[in-house]
């Protein structure tokens, strides 16, 4: 069986951050910024590039730069492999920054769930709200 798009789940956050595109840009693509609010990484800001997510829990996502618009878009792949076909995802994580006349509008869609993938569509509804939230803590600290 394939999955076509329309099968597949996504889990969409929306925020409004109180500062201009390029600061939230910089926390999304710098590794050290990454590793505060998201996880642990070797990622690099480059087409293509794979790269892994090392979460706190022991899991490590298989990662991959699919698209770079500078402080506009950034998404890349965002794979777990499990034998367990509940747990083996296979996703796309995209950041959308929009500017608005008081900062940035974030939007954060992660799509590639199958409908079998219950708890890993719970964890990314529960975990993206949280990784978010520490974003905004980093942003708001001066330069």
């Amino acid at each position: 069986m394939t999955d076509t798009a329309t099968d597949l789940l996504s889990v969409v956050v929306e925020r409004e951050i109180s500062h201009p595109p390029e600061k939230l840009w910089r926390a999304l693509t710098q590794p050290h910024l990454i590793e505060e609010w998201l996880m642990k990484n070797d990622f690099k800001l480059a087409m293509g590039h794979r790269f892994n997510l090392r979460g706190e829990w022991g899991g490590v996502l298989d990662c991959e730069v699919l698209a770079i618009e500078p402080n506009r878009k950034l998404a890349y792949a965002w794979n777990f492999a499990h034998d367990d076909p509940a747990y083996d995802l296979k996703s796309v994580v995209t950041f959308t920054l929009t500017p608005t006349g008081a900062g940035t509008h974030l939007r954060v869609e992660q799509l590639g769930f199958r409908p079998d993938q219950k708890q890993a569509f719970g964890g990314a509804k529960a975990g993206w709200p949280q990784f978010l939230a520490k974003l905004e803590q980093i942003l708001a600290r001066p330069d």
